[in-house]
């Protein structure tokens, strides 16, 4: 099966010093640009995270920070990255709550907006989850028939969830071969940021996903009380998450 693509579609994984989206930093990106005629570019960095990598990450993915030393930094490669992923849709494996939001920070920190208006972002992981309930592994195994014997290597985790998206196609005829569709598919019930922090409410309107204000309108709650934002800004947060309520912010304020 081909993938039905009007624009390229990127797949991509990081390996990271943690799991925290506003404060880790990448060690490792692997890029796979699938194009509409089917052809593919692949694309893998090893990067310095200025940061010290700790054992715990360095026992997941075996990069420690002699392997780094001298590879350049997220900034060195920023504008020749960002220029690579424009106008593609983008796909992943647990990337709509993790790798996505952590790029976005770390383009931010290099002083680049990564711009997020008018794509589609495919995460494989919900689609698994939605059908099977499985790990990356077992779902390599489950659709693909093999063993991932180099889990935690992004160029070996990447190139496993562009295989497990084809078979997940060819296994499910309820799921259609479009990337708006299996965007909206993988995507978070409701979410209107990429964690889920926001959310549609029942009529439509942006909801908290989250804290004192779970579940209340986000328009009322900082019409009543703009320190809210204020707080929500000073935290620890997304960028996407803040950018999603700066919009309403300025929005209440303009009533």
């Amino acid at each position: 099966m081909k993938l039905n693509l009007s624009r390229p579609l990127i797949f991509f994984d990081l390996e990271t010093t943690g799991t925290n989206v506003t404060h880790d930093r990448i060690v490792e990106i692997c890029v796979i640009k699938v194009f509409p005629d089917g052809h593919c570019e692949e694309y893998s960095r090893r990067i310095n995270p200025t940061i010290p990598i700790p054992a715990d990450a360095t026992a997941v993915h075996h990069i420690t920070d002699e392997m780094v030393a001298s590879e350049p930094t997220f900034k060195d490669i920023a504008g020749r990255l960002i220029k690579y992923f424009e106008d593609c849709d983008i796909a992943g494996y647990n990337s709509n709550k993790f790798d996505v939001p952590l790029l976005i920070e770390e383009f931010g920190r290099a002083g680049i907006k990564f711009d997020m208006a008018g794509r589609h972002f495919i995460d494989v992981q919900n689609i698994f989850h939605k059908m099977e309930q499985r790990t990356l592994v077992a779902a390599y195994k489950f659709y693909c028939g093999k063993n991932l014997d180099d889990a935690h290597s992004a160029n070996a985790d990447t190139k496993a969830t562009y295989e497990v998206l084809m078979a997940q196609l060819d296994k499910y005829p309820e799921l259609q071969n479009d990337m708006a569709f299996l965007s909206k598919f993988s995507g978070m019930d409701n979410a209107i940021d990429l964690q889920g922090m926001v959310r549609r409410g029942r009529n439509g309107e942006a909801v908290f996903g989250f804290g004192k204000y779970k579940g209340k309108p986000v328009q009322e709650v900082f019409r009543k009380e703009p320190s809210y934002y204020s707080w929500i800004m000073s935290g620890d947060f997304a960028r996407n998450t803040k950018d999603v309520l700066t919009v309403i912010y300025n929005s209440t304020k303009q009533r």
